[in-house]
C-alpha cells in the first residue's frame, strides 16, 4: 500500500469525494489546499462524449488564455527564405529548414512548441515519428501550420495552449499557475471550455460534456459541476 503523506492527508479532509464545486470554487479550493513548494500548474480535465477514433469525433484545437500561462515557451520555426527573416523577427527561439529537422534527428528537442509554414511541411513530415508522440508536431488545426508567423508567434507569447482528445475522449489542459489570482483562472478556464463547446461535432450524440475536474500539479482531482459551467460557457 502506498504511503499517503501528511501535506496529501491535510489535502482529502477538505474534500468531499461526491461533491461537485461550482468553477470559481474549484479554482479556490485548488488555490487553498495547494501544498508544494514550486509554483504549481493548474490543469482542466473535461472528458467528453465523442468517439475520438472517428475522425469527425477528434476535438483539437487551440485557445489564447487572457491571463497567459504563466510559462516561458521556447518557439522553433520551420521556414525559408523571407519567412525565416520574419520569424526571428517575430521573436521565435529557433528557426530554420532542413538543418532543424536534421539537429531534430540527431536527437534535439529543446523547445515546447513547433511552428511551420505550409511548405516546410514535406521536410517537418521526416521527423513527425519523433514530434507526433510529443504533441509538437505542427497542425493546421491548431493554428500551426501557417504563413501568418507574426500572428502564430504572438498568439503562443500571449498564451496561446493546444489541445486535442486523448484515446478516452478526454481532453487536457493547463489554465496557468496556483500563483493566478482566481479570477485570471476563472477566466482561462472559461476560454478554454467556451472554445471545446463551440467545437461540438454534429455526429456526437448524448451529452457533449460528460464531467469536469480541475488540479493542481500535486493535487488531487476536484469535481465540477459541469451542468453549471456548460450553461455559463454556452
Amino acid at each position: 500500500m502506498p504511503t499517503i503523506t501528511k501535506n496529501r492527508k491535510k489535502v482529502e479532509t477538505r474534500l468531499t469525494s461526491n461533491k461537485k464545486c461550482s468553477l470559481d470554487q474549484a479554482i479556490a479550493l485548488a488555490k487553498e489546499i495547494k501544498f508544494a513548494k514550486f509554483d504549481e500548474t493548474v490543469d482542466l480535465a473535461i472528458r467528453l462524449g465523442v468517439d475520438p477514433s472517428k475522425a469527425d469525433q477528434m476535438i483539437r484545437g487551440s485557445v489564447v488564455l487572457p491571463g497567459g500561462t504563466g510559462k516561458k515557451v521556447r518557439i522553433v520555426v520551420f521556414a525559408k527564405g523571407e519567412k525565416e527573416i520574419e520569424a526571428k523577427n517575430a521573436g521565435a527561439d529557433f528557426v530554420g529548414g532542413d538543418d532543424l529537422v536534421a539537429k531534430i534527428q540527431g536527437g534535439w528537442l529543446e523547445f515546447d512548441v513547433a511552428v511551420a509554414t505550409p511548405d516546410m511541411m514535406a521536410s517537418v513530415g521526416k521527423v513527425g515519428k519523433v514530434l507526433g508522440p510529443r504533441g509538437l508536431m505542427p497542425n493546421p488545426k491548431s493554428g500551426t501550420v501557417t504563413f501568418d508567423l507574426i500572428r502564430a508567434i504572438g498568439e503562443i507569447r500571449s498564451g496561446r495552449v493546444e489541445f486535442r482528445t486523448d484515446k478516452a475522449g478526454v481532453v487536457h489542459t493547463p489554465i496557468g499557475k496556483a500563483s493566478f489570482d482566481k479570477d485570471a483562472l476563472l477566466k482561462n478556464a472559461m476560454a478554454v471550455l467556451e472554445t471545446i463547446v463551440r467545437m461540438k461535432p454534429s455526429t456526437a450524440k448524448g451529452t457533449y460534456v460528460k464531467s469536469i475536474s480541475l488540479s493542481t500539479t500535486m493535487g488531487p482531482g476536484i469535481k465540477v459541476d459541469e451542468a453549471v459551467a456548460v450553461g455559463l460557457a454556452g
